[in-house]
């Protein structure tokens, strides 16, 4: 080709393209419109992974849309308490809210199956029934009754089993013990004798030094490390059987995201997975660490017994039988994941428990320590 020619025949088309974009550029800012909206935390700022789930979001959202969308993120406390985040948004104080759903299950015991039950599923069971088992769409036609529109916002994995100032080795022991614990695993502890309390994370610390409180459950090594319990409650339970993994949520005020542009409304489903995946991921990047500072600073790690955790098994079908026959929403969606449940099990004990318990048995050994060098 002629060098002049081919010069001026990608001038015109570089113009072309040029010219197209510019007109096309009114087209995008009216697809990105300019919208401010509130984010409250359930949680305080110094627990960073699970407060920074929302900030999260809303740095995706930001970048996504050159600032055009912007959210702006609150610590408990700095509009409405932690408890009361849910409430802010259903009431338009804010325009959505980070939280954990089962601290509602006062209004109604099904807002716990988008956070976790007790015997429930671990993590990557949860975002597998929730995306593909279409979790999120039954939860959401619960959740329009409650003028919320409910997004899966991370994940903390399985949790300890709680921080106690005394020794647990039977379910006598558990009788009259004051524990703060949330959602419908209150219930269930309360069958076996334990005395529930609901208290915020930021109050946790206090009731337990005190001793308003005997025993505490909060997320897992990095969180509870923040907190320090170790200082006030030596002995450090496994697993959190009520939280085989934990599902924060974003809430958002139905009217208020309906009146989103489409695309809007696409990048905060998006955004929100991302988030999702972000905070299981830390966790599991941190608290390796986290278990073992613990230890050197005192805490005292203990397996709930058999005896303990058939009792509470057996405590948490009675809940589950007495909520089933009263409330039909809670039911249509408990069914559903427990029916994933026994299937995901059924298969992880295949192939993922083998691989898991062979490479546990070496790290044990021994054999996972970095090996220096070489001959």
């Amino acid at each position: 080709m002629d060098r002049r020619k081919f010069l001026q025949s990608s001038t015109v088309g570089a113009l072309g393209v040029a010219g197209t974009a510019g007109l096309a550029a009114p087209a995008i800012a009216q697809s990105q419109p300019k919208i401010q909206w509130r984010c409250t935390s359930s949680f305080p700022k110094s627990l960073d992974t699970i407060y920074g789930g929302a900030e999260d979001l809303a740095k995706y959202v930001r970048e996504a849309t050159d600032g055009n969308f912007d959210i702006q993120v609150f610590a408990a406390g700095e509009i409405v308490p932690g408890l009361q985040a849910a409430d802010a948004v259903t009431g338009n104080t804010v325009q959505m809210c980070h939280t954990a759903s089962y601290y509602y299950v006062g209004k109604d015991p099904t807002y716990a199956l988008g956070a976790t039950v007790p015997f429930g599923l671990n993590a990557r069971g949860l975002n597998a029934w929730l995306y593909y088992g279409e979790g999120i769409d039954k939860l959401n036609e619960f959740f329009a009754t409650q003028d919320l529109v409910y997004m899966p916002g991370g994940n903390t994995g399985t949790q300890m089993g709680g921080w106690f100032r005394k020794e647990i080795n039977t379910v006598a022991d558990l009788n009259g013990l004051k524990m703060r614990i949330a959602g419908l695993a209150g219930q269930v502890m309360e069958k076996v004798g334990v005395v529930p309390q609901q208290i915020a994370g930021g109050d946790i610390y206090p009731s337990l030094e005190k001793g308003v409180i005997d025993a505490a459950e909060w997320i897992g090594p990095y969180d509870d490390e923040k907190l320090g319990f170790v200082k006030v409650a030596p002995y450090y339970y496994y697993p959190g059987w009520w939280e085989g993994s934990l599902a924060l949520c974003f809430f958002f005020n139905q009217s208020e995201f309906e009146n989103l542009p489409e695309n809007y409304k696409s990048l905060l489903r998006t955004a929100s997975r991302a988030a999702n995946v972000e905070m299981l991921a830390e966790y599991d990047y941190k608290n390796p660490q986290a278990i073992q500072r613990l230890v050197q600073s005192g805490a005292q790690l203990r397996p709930f017994s058999q005896e303990i955790l058939q009792a509470c098994w057996n405590a948490s079908q009675e809940v589950y039988a007495e909520i089933n026959g009263q409330n039909a929403a809670f039911k249509s969606i408990y069914d559903s994941m427990m029916a994933f449940r026994a299937e995901t099990y059924l298969w992880q004990q295949i192939a993922e428990y083998s691989f898991d318990t062979f490479m546990m048995i070496k790290q044990r050994e021994g054999a996972l320590a970095m090996q220096s060098g070489g001959q």
